[in-house]
Formats: C-alpha cells, structure tokens, sequence
C-alpha cells in the first residue's frame, strides 16, 4: 500500500470530522442534529407528558419503542418527524393533534408496533421455558399499556382550529 495514498485519505476524514462532528460554538459548521429547535419547545397536549413518561421506559410499557420505530409509526399515519430524540419524536407526533380519529390512528399503528414485540416476547419465552415468567410480566406490562390508549383517545376533546379560547 501507498503511503500517499493513506496521507490524502487522512486528510480527506480531518476534513470532514472538521466539517461535520465540529462542535464549536464560534464555528458556522456547528452542529448538534439532535439539539432541537424552536418546535420542540412548542406546547403539547397534557396526555403527551404522560405518555411519554409510560410508553418510552420499558419498565412501565413493557417494550421498548425505538427511534425507527417511532419514524415507522409517522410513516404509517402520513406525518414527517425527523429523526431526534425519542421523547422530541413523540412529542412532534401529537403536537397539532386535534381529532380523535387521528389519535386513534397513532394508538393503532403503535399497537400494531408493541403486539409485533409481544409476538417476539412469546415465541421466546417458548424457546426458553425457564425465562417464561420474565417474558410474561413484559407482556403484561404492553397490553396494560395499550389499555392506556384507548382511555386517552375517549377523555381527548376535539379542538376546532378555528376556536379562541379566550371567546365566551
């Protein structure tokens, strides 16, 4: 091998670490993608705290819902988030939600998404019998969780996008 050839492939990688992984405030190339923006901070739907706070800690859904596969949830109802952190994703889901037929549409597609890892977990638990007990209580704790959607789909009211709030 060519020791020019590994100084301009060197070269080429400093370049782009310099270009792309920069993480100097003072530099125009900064940039954290996973930072946010002025979205993020808009306000959401009291339910979407809770939600998140349930459906993102394995411990409390039983699952664990992924970057991707909160893209694929997007994906299947039509909406574009990009790619951030889990609870930024969620929150950009339901930030204008303001029909339950949309909601109802999320829960299905999430359901569809925590079944899928219930299918996993049981085909498991019969390949390994003594962890069937462990596999059982992750099962529990999804299908409790799924109860959860359809109790905030009922209590979510409709907002018409042309109500002020402020109108009596």
């Amino acid at each position: 091998m060519n020791e020019h050839d590994l100084s301009d492939l060197r070269a080429e990688f400093d370049k782009f670490v310099g270009e792309k992984c920069s993480l100097d405030p003072e530099s125009a190339t900064a940039s954290n993608y996973d930072a946010g923006d002025k979205e993020d901070e808009e306000p959401v739907p009291q339910f979407v705290d809770a939600l998140t706070s349930k459906l993102l800690a394995p411990a409390h859904s039983g699952v664990y819902i992924s970057r991707l596969d909160i893209k694929r949830i997007a994906e299947a109802i039509d909406e574009s988030i990009p790619i951030k952190e889990r609870v930024k994703m969620i929150r950009s889901l339901f930030r204008h939600t303001t029909k339950k037929e949309y909601l109802s549409g999320a829960f299905a597609e999430i359901e569809r998404h925590i079944n899928g890892r219930i299918l996993i977990y049981q085909e498991l638990s019969e390949a390994f019998p003594a962890s069937k007990e462990i596999f059982d209580g992750h099962i529990a704790k999804a299908k409790k969780t799924m109860k959860m959607f359809q109790t905030i789909v009922d209590d979510f009211e409709e907002i018409e996008p042309t109500s002020d709030p402020l109108f009596v």
